[in-house]
């Protein structure tokens, strides 16, 4: 992706604002923007901002921990070594600008960080304005470039899976299985895991957000392993439910719905249709059969450099999906005292329908 493209489209959206500079604190947002990839341990650990003027060179400001990266990586960039603090550098470079008017992403600053900005302004005589999502709009339709990556890292996330499905038995804990997904993604290549794995057994299973404990896995249990990588920076999110052993008539009559759910939500997935829409034609399959109150989360979210951002597949979601977006599909049934039941594939929406990026079908063995 050439970060140029984004920045002019930035610039564009400053002029209609009215705006003399951008501020870019949100990890994903300046990768985006840049090509700069070192991450934010927190968001009071930053390893960098970007200050994009309407006209000129864009900086980015970063520490001597991350200067030599922030160089060879942002192309198109003036790097500035912050000596002290990210804010005092700030300041030393807004009026250089000319900057009378400043945007901010109100969503990923600390409080502290904002009141400092706010007092800067009254010292410059400078307006500063809080923003949200103007990079992550752009973010949401990947480039084609973007979309390969992506698949990239669904079909390694697919083959770190069958290894571990095929030694996975009973008397294995659900925490060395969530161990031995992360350490088999690293060596074969992934950045690292895109999120916490979820190895949720039987009765654990019932938590769509499980943490992996010491329970032991058994047979006949339902087990979901939720799981997701990076590579070069794009992210993976796949969830599958297996059973080792013999599969009962109640857990097959579940997974059976929860497939049907998602496969009427993948046929009803093009763009120009409602968020909702997608997230109604699944759930419309559980309610029918009963299952509807064991359903309470969204379809599904968009996929790119973060594992969570927008669009986000749910009820309530009334945002229109356009071509290039990459989602989740991923409806569910937990049933407190049994277990649960999740499938989890990812797509891209086009024109006439969605293209699906996985190709595992361990699912449909059951």
């Amino acid at each position: 992706m050439n970060p140029v493209k984004p920045l002019e489209k930035i610039r564009a959206i400053l002029r209609r604002k009215k705006a003399d500079a951008f501020l870019v604190t949100q990890p994903e947002n300046r990768r985006y923007l840049s090509g700069y990839t070192a991450i934010d341990h927190s968001i009071s650990e930053s390893s960098g901002v970007l200050l994009i003027p309407v006209a000129g060179i864009p900086l980015l400001l970063t520490d001597s921990r991350y200067y030599l990266q922030a160089c060879k990586e942002a192309n198109g960039y003036k790097v500035i070594l912050v000596r002290t603090s990210l804010v005092s550098s700030i300041k030393q470079v807004l009026p250089q600008l000319g900057v009378r008017r400043l945007l901010f992403e109100s969503h990923y600053v600390l409080h502290s960080t904002a009141v400092k900005l706010e007092e800067l302004g009254r010292q410059q005589n400078m307006e500063t304005v809080p923003v949200h999502g103007m990079v992550e709009k752009l973010r949401t339709i990947k480039t084609p470039g973007e979309v390969e990556k992506i698949r990239k890292a669904v079909a390694l996330n697919e083959r770190v899976f069958q290894e571990i499905y095929g030694v996975l038995a009973p008397g294995q804990s659900e925490k060395e299985v969530a161990v031995a997904i992360e350490s088999a993604m690293m060596l074969k290549g992934a950045d690292g895991p895109a999120f916490p794995t979820i190895v949720a057994s039987g009765v654990n299973a019932a938590g769509p957000h499980a943490v992996p404990t010491d329970k032991i896995i058994k047979e006949g249990e339902t087990i979901t392993i939720d799981m997701g990588l990076k590579l070069n920076g794009y992210c993976s999110d796949m969830t599958r439910t297996v059973v080792l052993g013999r599969t009962d008539k109640r857990t097959r009559e579940i997974l059976t719905l929860v497939r049907r759910a998602q496969l009427s939500a993948l046929k009803t997935i093009r763009a120009g249709i409602l968020a909702s829409e997608a997230d109604r034609a699944a759930r419309k399959i559980i309610n029918e059969a009963g299952f509807g109150r064991y359903f309470g989360h969204g379809l599904g979210h968009g996929v790119g450099l973060a594992v969570h951002e927008a669009p986000y597949l749910n009820r309530k979601r009334r945002n229109q999906l356009r071509a290039g977006m990459v989602v989740t599909v991923e409806p569910g049934i937990y049933i407190p005292g049994w277990g649960g039941v999740r499938l989890e594939n990812m797509v891209v929406v086009e024109e006439g329908g969605c293209r699906n990026l996985n190709r595992d079908t361990t699912f449909l063995d059951l």
